[in-house]
């Protein structure tokens, strides 16, 4: 393949399904199971409210700055920046995202293969009905298999695998095509469905209804920072991936602002669909991770068409899982494919088995390597904190300089394609000053656990 991004360089087919598969990027896990629990855990509308504010300050910004290198570079990670920045040392921006998509798909893939297995269990009709002992103690005791949850997290990487080896056009454009517009239509049934059970008004007002005074706790503020970085898939370098393939007539602010937004609306949304039935049924909101697979079972199992209702919420989320699973493939697997010259397919199959490997790791924490823990986090949650709280800032942070910094003015609103010139003035303030000052805010509170 052309290593500049010339002939030979895979692209789109279409704007549209650049969106799609940005916006499956984005939409996935993230804006479901943890958005969900995260949310939960701080309060509901005050949450929401400081991540809408995020979304909108920093997270768009970024977004476009993210989108301009790749756009702009036409390569990999690592070779959008050493195009942009040669002699340099910019291109370990791409380095660390590469290596931080890798640690993040190798815990969520584990996540991933429990919700596939979910799916198999309502689709036999096992979890129509709360088993003995309860959803708690059934999910406790089989995340501490040693070989169960591995078998499940293995076929769902090999899935993803098999869809990224197909290229841009036929494997990741073709799946979000099916995945996205799938997604939004059992998302919608399933919230539609949450507003017409009894305790649904109470479920609306905490997702809606802030409380005012925890404004004044700063780890909220780092939680729903963290929640838009992971959500929107900012700071890894993967949609910094998807932009370069784009071709130069497809413009990038209006793709921006509507990944942006629908991605928001997928999170509310989900939130919606979730904490309706969780408060119809006199649960807390704030269980936790556990919340999709334990609580939300043990609701499904006592609802009128649970089991159906089941069904669709775990298709609904396994397919989200796919969708940003192959993004976060995509990412070193163009870097290994382009860079390193690999084939594409040797190159899937070498980063899908170091993901397999990390993710036994990440799935033995919750059993016989239980033990390995660093402030109270089992392996999962260190590498969890490790990429929320850390790379994917930093990233973030790296990509603003490197734009805001590096490149010249003239260059780096040419990148982002802004036509209008007050448009111009705002991003390209808030990339050189504002947004720089925040990131630098978030990783301090991050090293000193704040968080």
């Amino acid at each position: 393949m052309n290593q500049t991004g010339g002939i030979g360089h895979d692209q789109w087919k279409t704007r549209f399904g650049f969106m799609l598969a940005a916006m499956g990027s984005a939409v996935g896990l993230g804006n479901i199971w943890r958005f969900s629990y995260v949310a939960g855990e701080n309060g509901g509308a005050t949450f929401l409210l400081i991540y809408l504010f995020f979304t909108l300050l920093i997270g768009i910004p970024l977004l476009l700055t993210e989108f301009s290198i790749g756009k702009a570079g036409k390569m990999d990670a690592v070779g959008s920046f050493k195009k942009l920045a040669p002699n340099t040392k910019w291109h370990l921006t791409g380095l660390m995202g590469v290596v931080g998509g890798i640690l993040i798909l190798s815990f969520y893939t584990v996540v991933s293969g429990w919700s596939l297995f979910y799916l198999y269990r309502y689709l036999t009709g096992a979890y129509w009905t709360e088993p003995d002992g309860g959803f708690g103690a059934a999910f406790d005791s089989w995340i501490a298999s040693p070989i169960a949850p591995l078998f499940w997290q293995g076929l769902f990487l090999v899935a993803t695998i098999l869809i990224v080896m197909q290229g841009i056009k036929k494997g990741i454009e073709r799946a979000n095509n099916v995945f996205m517009p799938a997604l939004a239509v059992l998302m919608i049934l399933l919230a539609v469905y949450g507003l017409t059970l009894e305790g649904a008004k109470d479920g609306l007002a905490f997702l809606f209804t802030p409380d005012w005074s925890q404004l004044t706790n700063p780890s909220i503020y780092f939680m729903a920072m963290g929640q838009a970085f992971f959500s929107l898939s900012i700071g890894i370098c993967g949609m910094l991936t998807y932009s370069s393939y784009l071709k130069e007539k497809d413009r990038l602010p209006a793709a921006t602002v509507g990944i942006g937004i629908m991605d928001t609306v997928f999170a509310v949304i989900a939130g919606v669909m979730i904490f309706t039935a969780v408060f119809s049924f006199d649960v807390d909101p704030s269980s936790g991770p556990p919340l999709v697979f334990i609580t939300l079972p043990s609701i499904f199992a006592s609802m009128p068409a649970g089991n159906v209702v089941g069904i669709v919420f775990f298709i609904l989320l396994t397919m989200a899982a796919f969708s940003s699973a192959i993004s976060l493939l995509e990412l070193p697997v163009a870097y290994f494919h382009r860079t390193l010259g690999f084939t594409r397919k040797a190159a899937t199959l070498i980063i899908g088995s170091i993901v397999f490997v990390l993710g036994v790791a990440a799935s033995l924490g919750f059993g016989i390597w239980g033990g390995v823990q660093l402030g109270g986090n089992n392996i999962m949650d260190m590498m969890d904190n490790l990429t929320a709280n850390i790379i994917l800032p930093l990233g973030g942070l790296l990509m603003v300089l490197f734009v805001g910094y590096y490149l010249t003015k003239e260059q780096a609103i040419k990148n982002s394609e802004l036509e209008t010139p007050f448009l111009q003035s705002a991003w390209y303030l808030l990339i050189r000053y504002i947004i720089p000052v925040i990131m630098v805010v978030i990783l301090v509170g991050s090293l000193f656990g704040i968080i």
